[in-house]
């Protein structure tokens, strides 16, 4: 009679370890991978358009416990330049807009541009991005380049006690993310495209329209000739019914 408390205690006593050992494991991998997430990422408010303009976000989270985060710095992208850049004010930021010459002029609605802004760095004027905060730094842009399908901004970002993480890793196509990966905008097409389809669209929607409600018309015109049509032998038969009665 004793061996069944042993047999029924037992599975419930290695269930329970391997629950444990389960807990255990999942909170490695969430302590494993939630760094993963605190990176310096770029994001548009609405579509960035190939051609046009955008107002695009960085969001910056402290990704530290024991510090704050103190200064940002954005270096713009070379390989395509931005003719227009303007930065929103961010209460408790200083915010410092560098420009440079560039190597090939930029031709923007018949004007040249010979320079260009090539870096953007905010500045903390008190205690910055505390530990489990984060903060969003928008940047007006454009116009955007229409030979590429993404542009990447590289990132620094530098904590109360000095350390700079440096967000310049380029994210490869079919690669692992990179440890530090730099920020990258996803362009969108052209919004002449989307306008040409919509266009399109409507025009298709509205000869269909029209078709349908032609053929409403005619079949209403129909049905309204046999209904003249099916009273008027009514009333004939019915006044040919009466003078047989009376005759």
């Amino acid at each position: 009679m004793q061996v069944f408390p042993i047999a029924f205690f037992a599975p419930r006593r290695t269930a329970a370890r391997l629950a444990a050992g389960a807990a255990v494991a999942g909170t490695a991998v969430l302590a494993l991978s939630a760094p993963a997430f605190a990176h310096v990422t770029v994001q548009p408010e609405g579509a960035a358009a190939k051609g046009g303009y955008a107002v695009v976000d960085f969001k910056v989270p402290n990704e530290r416990d024991d510090a704050s985060t103190t200064k940002v710095e954005v270096s713009l992208p070379a390989d395509h330049p931005l003719a227009s850049v303007m930065a929103e004010p961010v209460p408790g930021w200083h915010v410092q807009v560098t420009k440079a010459k560039l190597a090939k002029p930029l031709t923007v609605h018949g004007d040249t541009i010979d320079q260009a802004v090539t870096k953007v760095t905010w500045t903390a004027d008190g205690k910055g991005i505390e530990p489990g905060y984060f903060q969003k730094f928008p940047l007006s842009v454009g116009a955007l380049p229409d030979n590429t399908d993404q542009l990447v901004f590289k990132a620094l970002q530098t904590y109360s006690d000095q350390q700079v993480v440096r967000w310049i890793e380029v994210p490869r196509p079919g690669q692992d993310e990179p440890q530090n990966p730099a920020p990258v905008l996803q362009l969108t097409a052209p919004a002449g495209e989307h306008g040409t389809a919509n266009a399109a669209d409507d025009k298709t929607d509205g000869t269909a329209a029209t078709g349908s409600g032609g053929g409403s018309d005619t079949t209403a015109r129909v049905l309204g000739v046999a209904g003249i049509v099916v009273g008027a032998a009514g009333v004939a038969y019915g006044v040919f019914a009466g003078r047989r009665r009376t005759a």
